[in-house]
C-alpha cells in the first residue's frame, strides 16, 4: 500500500529527529530476513538503546539532508535497515554486529559516526567502544591510580620507619 504525502513527510520528520541526536548509525541490508527474525533484532534494538528503522530510501535520503549523516546518501541502495545509536556511539554496530552473527541474511552495508562514512568491515571496531558507563568508570579508575599511588607512598615513610626501628629493637635484644 502506498503512503499518503502527510505520511511520508511525518517519517521523514522522525527519522531526521532521530539522526540529528544520534550518535552513530549502521545500515544493514536485510533482504531474506523472516519477520520474526526482524520482530527479534527490533526487540534488541529497543533493549540496547536504538532506533531501529526500515525507510525507502529516498525518504531516508531526505531525512539525513543537513544532518552529519548526510555522507551516507551514496550508501542507500537496496533493502536497507537504518539503526541510530541513542545511547552511545557503539550501541547500534553491537547489536547489528551481535545479529548478524545468527543470521547470515543482515549484512553490514556501511555505518556512519559523526559524518565520517566507514566501510563495513569497521564495524567491529565500532562495536568494541565501550558504553557511557564503561568509559565513566575507566576514566574514574585512571584519575584514581595516582591518588591511590600517592597515598601508598605516604604511607610506605611511616611503615619503613617502623621496620627500622623494630630491626634496631631485635638487634639490641639478641645482644
Amino acid at each position: 500500500m502506498a503512503l499518503s504525502f502527510n505520511e511520508k513527510e511525518t517519517i521523514v520528520a522522525e527519522v531526521a529527529e532521530v539522526a540529528n541526536s544520534a550518535y552513530s548509525v549502521v545500515l544493514a541490508e536485510y533482504a531474506g530476513l523472516e519477520s520474526n527474525d526482524m520482530n527479534d533484532l527490533r526487540d534488541k534494538a529497543r533493549q540496547g538503546g536504538v532506533y531501529l528503522r526500515v525507510v525507502k530510501n529516498t525518504l531516508a535520503r531526505r531525512a539525513v539532508e543537513g544532518t552529519d549523516y548526510e555522507c551516507i546518501k551514496d550508501v542507500l541502495v537496496g533493502p536497507l535497515v537504518l539503526a541510530f545509536s541513542q545511547e552511545d556511539p557503539g550501541a547500534a554496530a553491537r547489536v547489528i554486529k551481535d545479529f548478524s552473527k545468527e543470521n547470515d541474511n543482515l549484512v553490514v552495508k556501511a555505518l556512519s559516526v559523526s559524518g565520517q562514512l566507514l566501510e563495513a568491515s569497521e564495524i567491529d571496531r565500532l562495536a568494541k567502544l565501550p558504553t557511557k558507563e564503561q568509559a565513566i568508570s575507566m576514566l574514574m579508575s585512571v584519575m584514581q591510580a595516582p591518588v591511590t599511588k600517592l597515598a601508598r607512598t605516604l604511607n610506605e615513610v611511616p611503615g619503613k620507619l617502623v621496620r627500622t626501628v623494630a630491626a634496631i629493637r631485635d638487634d639490641k635484644q639478641a645482644a
